[in-house]
């Protein structure tokens, strides 16, 4: 689609697996999404779109990742980065901006996204940046998302609910982070601080999900089933490495 609202055909070698929206043939959003990122370099506009189709919940970072792989899309600079920055749990353009201020300085390596629960087992929060060593957050509150009269209480609930736990919370905005970034790490190296001063984290358990190793092997082509003697082991089915962030 052009930004004209009209739609400009591409050839490929690899025809899409189709499904049917309101009775219209379609690709699955991932490979839409891939050969989105095939037609630009505009890092942001990746970011988005990538982003947009795992936190919509249409497929996951590692079918996204095999996707951009089988249309040799991965090695394009801002694929590969987008592709890296889901893979580790960032979601949004503001965190992946985040992902790369926090890159660029000694501060420990944080969970993204992580679901945090209480003794109890209850859910308290899934803050944005989490470092559960320490027991620090980092909220990154846009006014699109968190600045109506409903999102700011909730907003507010659940950073009590992360307070009264004893977790250690920052926040910022994506023009703060954006235009002063200096100013969210000075605040969260004295967070870090203090609470690698206390004598005991917060009794909290961060559930993340796996994190995984890029790059990502390509799945082993399944052969055509045939009766096998039951002395010949079946291969494992193909799982990539990962490490999980529990």
């Amino acid at each position: 689609m052009t930004p004209a609202g009209r739609v400009r055909p591409s050839t490929t070698a690899r025809w899409p697996a189709t499904i049917h929206v309101s009775g219209v043939p379609s690709s699955r959003p991932v490979r839409a999404a891939a050969d989105f990122a095939a037609r630009t370099d505009d890092p942001d506009l990746v970011r988005s779109v990538l982003a947009n189709v795992v936190q919509g919940g249409w497929c996951h970072p590692h079918d996204l990742h095999a996707e951009l792989r089988a249309g040799r899309i991965a090695n394009r600079p801002a694929a590969r980065a987008a592709a890296a920055e889901l893979v580790a749990g960032v979601r949004s353009i503001a965190e992946g901006r985040a992902r790369d201020t926090l890159s660029a300085t000694d501060v420990p390596a944080p969970l993204w996204n992580a679901r945090l629960y209480g003794p109890d087992g209850a859910f308290l929060a899934s803050p944005d940046v989490y470092w559960p060593e320490e027991g620090v957050a980092l909220e990154i509150d846009s006014a699109e998302y968190h600045y109506t009269r409903d999102s700011w209480q909730a907003t507010l609930r659940r950073r009590l609910r992360l307070e009264a736990r004893g977790v250690l919370v920052a926040s910022t905005t994506p023009g703060i982070l954006r235009d002063g970034p200096a100013e969210v790490i000075a605040a969260l190296r004295a967070l870090l601080a203090v609470g690698a001063a206390r004598p005991a984290p917060p009794d909290v358990t961060a559930r993340g999900h796996a994190q995984l190793e890029l790059p990502l092997p390509l799945p082993v082509p399944v052969p055509v089933p045939v009766p096998l003697p039951l002395s010949v082991p079946l291969p494992a089915a193909y799982a990539p490495k990962a490490r999980d962030t529990v």
